[in-house]
This record gives C-alpha cells, sequence and structure tokens, in this order.
C-alpha cells in the first residue's frame, strides 16, 4: 500500500509544488516593482482563484467517478465521465466570459482600493481570463488522469505550464517591460500550450475510446443527475472554501496595504503547503476510489490510514522548514524593510498552520474517493460559520491577529468534522463497500 500511495503521491507533489510557482513567482516579480503591484497581483490571482476554484468538482468529480469506474473494471464509463466533464467544462468557461463585464464591476465594489491599484488589478483581470477555457479543461483531464491511476501525464504537463509560465511571465515584465500585463499573458500563453500537450498525448494512447463514445451516452438521465447532484455538493463547498480566502483578502485589504502586503506573502507559503500535501489527497482519492469501487473495504480503510501518515509526515517537514529558514523565505518575497518587519510580526501563524490544517486535506481525498460529496459540503458550511463568528467575536475585543486566528482555526475545524463524519456515519455505512 505505501508503494501504492508513494507511486502516486510523489509525481503529484511534484507537480502540484509546480502549481505555486506560477503565483510564487508572479508576487515576485511584482514585489520588486512596488508594494501596491505586490497587492494587486495577490487580488487578482486571488480573483481567478474564486473564480476557478469553484469550478474543482471539474476536476474532483471527475477523480472520484473515474476512479470508481475503473476499479469497477468499466472502460466505456470511464471515457464517458471524462467527456461528459469536458462538455460541461466549456459551458461553464463561456459562462465566465460573458460575465467579464459584471465581474469588472464588482472589483471596485468588494476591494477598498486606491485609483492606481485598482487600474492594476483592472489590468490583471482582462488578460487573465481569456485563459477560461482552458483552465477549466486542464481541471477535467487531471482529474481524470488520476482516476484512472496515473500521476505521470498530470507531472509532465504541470510542470511544463508551470516553468513555461515563470519563463514567459519574467521575459514579458522584465525584457519586454509589460507590467502587469505581462505576467497575466504569460499565465494565459501557457495555460493554451499546457491544453494542447494534453490532448496530443490523450489521443495518442486513446483515441479509439473517443471514437467509441455516442454522444447521447453522456446525457443519459440516470446517470447526468447522479453526476450534477454529486458537483452540486462539490460546488457548494467549494463556493464556501473560495468565499472564506475572498473575505480573508477583503478584510487584509481594508486593514491596510502593510497587512495585505504580509498576508499575501504568507498566503504563499500557504499555497506550497497546500499543494505538497495535496500530493497525498490526490493519491487517496484515486486509491481509496478505486478499492472503493472494486468493493475491497479492507484495503479501502488501509489506504485511508496510510494516507494520513504521510500526510502527517510532510505537514510536519513543512512546519520545520517554514520555522528554520523564516529570514531568507520572507526576503524572497520583498526588499521593503518595513514590509519584511511587519511580515516577521504575523510569521507565527504560518509555522503552526501545516500542524492544524493536513487532515483536512487528506480528508477531502479520502472523501472524493468515496464519493461522499454531501459530507465535505456540510463540513464545510459548519467551518466557514465558525470561522465568521470567531472573526467578528475577536474583533469586538480588537485582538491584533483575530483574522490570522479565526483563519486557522477554520482549518482546523474542518479536518475536526470530517473526522466525526467519517467514524460516525461514512466508516458505519455500506454504500461504497
Amino acid at each position: 500500500m505505501n508503494k501504492e500511495i508513494l507511486k502516486l503521491a510523489v509525481p503529484n507533489i511534484i507537480s502540484n509544488l509546480s502549481i505555486p510557482i506560477l503565483s510564487t513567482v508572479d508576487t515576485i516579480l511584482m514585489g520588486h516593482l512596488s508594494s501596491m503591484h505586490l497587492g494587486a497581483v495577490g487580488i487578482g490571482s486571488m480573483i481567478f482563484n474564486f473564480i476557478y476554484w469553484n469550478f474543482g468538482f471539474l476536476r474532483m468529480g471527475t477523480t472520484g467517478m473515474t476512479a470508481q469506474a475503473y476499479g469497477e473494471g468499466d472502460s466505456h464509463m470511464v471515457s464517458v465521465h471524462l467527456w461528459r466533464s469536458a462538455l460541461i467544462a466549456l459551458g461553464i468557461a463561456a459562462f465566465v466570459l460573458v460575465l467579464y463585464l459584471p465581474m469588472r464591476s464588482l472589483i471596485s465594489v468588494l476591494f477598498d482600493l486606491d485609483q492606481q491599484q485598482h487600474q492594476l488589478v483592472i489590468d490583471y483581470f482582462k488578460v487573465r481570463i481569456i485563459a477560461a477555457p482552458a483552465t477549466l479543461l486542464l481541471y477535467v483531464f487531471m482529474g481524470w488522469y488520476f482516476g484512472v491511476q496515473n500521476a505521470v501525464i498530470p507531472l509532465v504537463v504541470t510542470v511544463m505550464i508551470n516553468v513555461l509560465n515563470a519563463v514567459l511571465s519574467y521575459a514579458l515584465v522584465v525584457l519586454y517591460q509589460l507590467d502587469i500585463y505581462g505576467v497575466a499573458l504569460g499565465t494565459v500563453l501557457s495555460q493554451y500550450i499546457g491544453l494542447a500537450l494534453v490532448l496530443i498525448l490523450y489521443f495518442r494512447d486513446r483515441r479509439q475510446e473517443f471514437y467509441l463514445l455516442k454522444i447521447k451516452e453522456l446525457w443519459l438521465l440516470g446517470d447526468f443527475r447522479s453526476y450534477v447532484s454529486t458537483n452540486t455538493d462539490l460546488f457548494i463547498r467549494t463556493l464556501c472554501l473560495t468565499s472564506s480566502f475572498g473575505f480573508f483578502y477583503s478584510q487584509s485589504s481594508s486593514i491596510g496595504p502593510l497587512f495585505l502586503g504580509a498576508s499575501v506573502i504568507l498566503l504563499q507559503l500557504i499555497n506550497w503547503m497546500s499543494y505538497g500535501v495535496d500530493g497525498f489527497a490526490h493519491a487517496a482519492e484515486s486509491i481509496v476510489g478505486k478499492y472503493a469501487g472494486a468493493k475491497q473495504e479492507r484495503m479501502t480503510n488501509e489506504a485511508i490510514k496510510k494516507s494520513f501518515a504521510w500526510g502527517a509526515v510532510l505537514a510536519l517537514l513543512y512546519a520545520s522548514v517554514f520555522y528554520l529558514f523564516s529570514d531568507p523565505i520572507i526576503a524572497l518575497f520583498t526588499d521593503d524593510m518595513e514590509l519584511i518587519s511587519y511580515t516577521k510580526g504575523l510569521y507565527f501563524w504560518i509555522i503552526i498552520f501545516p500542524i492544524v490544517s493536513f487532515s483536512s486535506y487528506i480528508w477531502d481525498g479520502v472523501f472524493i474517493g468515496l464519493l461522499a460529496s454531501r459530507e465535505m459540503r456540510d463540513s464545510m458550511i459548519l467551518s466557514l460559520i465558525l470561522f465568521l463568528c470567531v472573526y467578528y467575536i475577536m474583533m469586538h475585543f480588537h485582538v491584533r491577529d483575530a483574522l490570522w486566528l479565526a483563519f486557522i482555526l477554520f482549518m482546523g475545524s474542518r479536518g475536526m468534522i470530517q473526522s466525526l463524519y467519517y467514524f460516525f456515519r461514512l466508516r458505519s455505512s455500506r454504500s461504497y463497500q
């Protein structure tokens, strides 16, 4: 089981750790221009995280359903899940593009920014949104490959996209002096090149499976109703998660530019940790889904236990690195001494974050593999309510770090509530055995 987990997790971790390169390189490039540019790209990235993460069910749902079909040995349904999700992704991408002007107008309403920083955010937004079709289709293909227990192609595609993004962004910002347009355009180009690569790899190996599909199979009422139900739960769950990050950024911007700048840096470190631990969460999605689909209860339980053990080891490693190398890590993002000093004052939260939060990531992977979307949704809703309550109570007492305290409790409570759901409902359920 350890070998099986590592075979999927290691490529996942490598590919996942390349993902923060995208936002980290953008943050570094903008941070060395000005703190205003740093805040603008942080808000701009958060806006697209909010848009795209809400449609994360395109990856998560595809992984869970594909893994269970793979475990059952139903190769035809494996293909159906891919192309059903791909068609829905294209429809959602068209909807996102149509809503460009209303979303642009909302930026000035949601964020308390001065005129110059607001214009920087708009400049980033209007270029980056062009990547919507490529981004959402990549979600589908990455999730599908995880479902068929193939972590190598997602590794190759993801690393290529993010290395290419770093190179293009550097060239466009530093060599061609395109400022914030450069980081947005670098992202757009790398996403479409990545989509082209994944399509070439798919049709090279599986064109025969594609030709055997019939369009009407993608819309069979019973299967489609189940698909919509699962993904609606995942959508609500992810909407709560992105709302928590959106609220965090909004409150950070109202506190002041130094707090916002420091929080942008610390959230980059959370990205580093999240994408690493998600390597084991994605492995859990694939392996738990496969064994649950094959009705192998003992192997399902063993996969869950081993995934948690590996996740805990990696979380401790992250916490140790954040503690031992705090000064060079902060200096990587900015040379503004005032911002460096302010960031150090908040740095304690980032050291404890991996230990408090890692279980929520692993549980997410387990629940996706079990297709326990309702429990994922409910645990996130309860945790978001706790987050908001703690923040406003602490703010009433003028607690300096109220926002970070509430955020840490939000992540920790997710893991605790999911644990309760699993041990008191899912483990005794026969629905996945």
